[in-house]
């Protein structure tokens, strides 16, 4: 009796991701972008990080927030501290409990949060959807390939088909990289939306590839700061092998001679 009631959970179990795909829509595709903060020696690209943060502010602000960045650490983005006072009082205004009212923002404020359509907060994004891939979520693309957060996310800005339906009302919106293929949110970016003062591309593809890198840094600021760690730890622990297995062959090769003559 146990045994047939295990092997029925486990066929159940083996139905239940594939019946809900069926159900969803059409395959989920996630294209593998090429950053150049991933792998070991990936560093940040300053100038996309700017391009970024100029999308976000001027297309995402008005329905996202970020809410757990401090303006202050756009220095690391190579701001200077003036520029990011001019920036941060320029676009925010956050409510201050002694004034009872709202004033500019200033650097050591954080960006404001937005909920005004409901909308889910950016800080965090990129890390909450980097293991959505592999077999049922295990993130085994985010191991062998390199596909993360930033991957999924620019795939969804560049993933709209042109193609909309309604159902209970409300306008879907087809995108071949959001799980069921159809969301709610309509396409929020255009070609030569947003003009760069470097003339990159402001195309929907090149444009979708910024904002998801920024995105990612924002989730992971110290990212690099964590990958020199590593280096620098395993650096150390190589040599620190190496000299224990030389002054282990100094300390026992000579009773090692002695116990081959005895």
């Amino acid at each position: 009796m146990f045994k047939k009631l295990a092997i029925g959970a486990a066929f159940a179990l083996a139905l239940a991701p594939a019946s809900t795909f069926a159900a969803g829509g059409g395959e989920q595709h996630i294209e593998d972008f090429d950053f150049s903060f991933e792998g070991p020696f990936g560093t940040w690209d300053q100038n996309q990080l700017q391009r970024g943060l100029q999308i976000y502010t001027e297309v995402c602000a008005a329905c996202h927030g970020l809410r757990y960045i401090p303006l202050r650490t756009l220095e690391d983005l190579g701001y200077s501290e003036e520029q990011v006072i001019t920036y941060a009082a320029d676009n925010f205004e956050v409510f201050d409990p002694e004034l009872d009212d709202f004033r500019p923002a200033i650097p050591t404020d954080h960006f404001p949060a937005n909920n005004g359509v409901g909308a889910p907060d950016l800080s965090l994004m990129a890390k909450a959807r980097a293991g959505f891939h592999g077999p049922y979520g295990l993130g085994i693309n985010q191991l062998v390939k390199g596909m993360g957060g930033a991957e999924y996310i620019a795939s969804l800005l560049d993933g709209y088909t042109g193609h909309e339906k309604e159902e209970a009302g409300t306008i879907l919106y087809e995108n071949t990289a959001f799980p069921g293929g159809w969301i709610s949110m309509a396409p929020p970016l255009s070609d030569e939306q947003v003009d760069f003062a470097d003339g990159h591309s402001n195309s929907v593809e090149h444009m979708s590839e910024d904002v998801a890198a920024f995105l990612m840094w924002t989730a992971e600021p110290k990212m690099m700061d964590r990958k020199n760690a590593g280096f620098v730890g395993v650096l150390f622990l190589t040599v620190l092998s190496v000299l224990l297995y030389l002054v282990n062959k100094r300390l026992w090769a000579p009773h090692k001679g002695k116990a081959r003559k005895d």
